[in-house]
């Protein structure tokens, strides 16, 4: 399985098993705020839209989310949050795409940097990295019994990609069309499981080793453990025996 394909399928499955709701509320609510910097309608901000999407789906009471939109908009007296990206090389050479919300720019990068070289990995400069990996749109659609007519359904809508994978169906689309195809899932009576915006690997590199596979996968979830990560995009590929054994060790 590859890159954030299968990063996808373990997030999926992590959701449904999390139980730190505080850092979950931690992570949206900085989404929402810095969404709503760019309108407080979610009608008008699809980016607000998707962040309130997420919240819902976490159960977030609705004042928390008014509250983040209220401070995100400058209506209400809340910290300076801000978006950067960190860009680096982990495990097995594997490409690794970050990105954070952070009041501290200076305390993040530190401890980024930190969890990058204590696997041997580096940070890399803007750039360095980003080139393996191009922005789209990721719908994630439940799967029915008949999974065939759901796939024709769905490259009837003319995505980019529509990809089977063991626990749904993934919809790639160029991200100025995303809202206008989720609507269109929505309309022709599919389940949305979720919408985002996403860096999609290019270039891939395979890992062979279900050792190194493992490091991999450990690597990415001390990323998205960290307070401040909202994404975590990698390019690595592995092969689902290897993955099997991954798991087992």
């Amino acid at each position: 399985m590859s890159g954030h394909s299968h990063a996808s399928t373990i997030k999926r499955q992590k959701d449904l098993t999390d139980k730190a709701r505080g850092m979950a509320f931690s992570k949206v609510t900085r989404a929402i705020s810095i969404a709503a910097k760019n309108g407080s309608d979610p009608e008008t901000n699809f980016k607000l839209r998707l962040a309130i999407e997420q919240a819902k789906k976490i159960n977030m009471p609705k004042d928390n989310i008014q509250r983040a939109i209220k401070k995100g908009s400058g209506e209400l007296e809340g910290e300076k949050w801000e978006e950067t990206t960190f860009e680096g090389y982990g495990p097995a050479g594997i490409a690794f795409v970050v990105e954070v919300v952070t009041n501290n720019k200076n305390r993040t990068t530190a401890e980024i940097k930190n969890i990058f070289e204590r696997v041997g990995g580096s940070l890399a400069g803007p750039g360095a990295v980003a080139y393996q990996f191009k922005k789209s749109g990721l719908i994630t659609v439940e799967k029915s019994n008949n999974v065939d007519e759901q796939i024709l359904k769905l490259m009837d809508l003319g995505p980019d990609e529509v990809e089977e994978q063991p626990d749904a169906i993934e919809v790639w689309a160029k991200t100025e069309e995303l809202s206008k195809i989720k609507q269109q899932i929505d309309q022709i009576g599919l389940k949305v499981i979720s919408t985002e915006l996403v860096m999609q690997p290019t270039v891939f590199v395979t890992v062979d080793d279900s050792g190194k596979a493992k490091n991999v996968l450990r690597f990415m979830e001390v990323l998205e453990e960290h307070e401040d990560v909202q994404k975590v995009f990698a390019n690595f590929d592995i092969p689902d025996e290897i993955l099997a054994k991954a798991d087992g060790i």
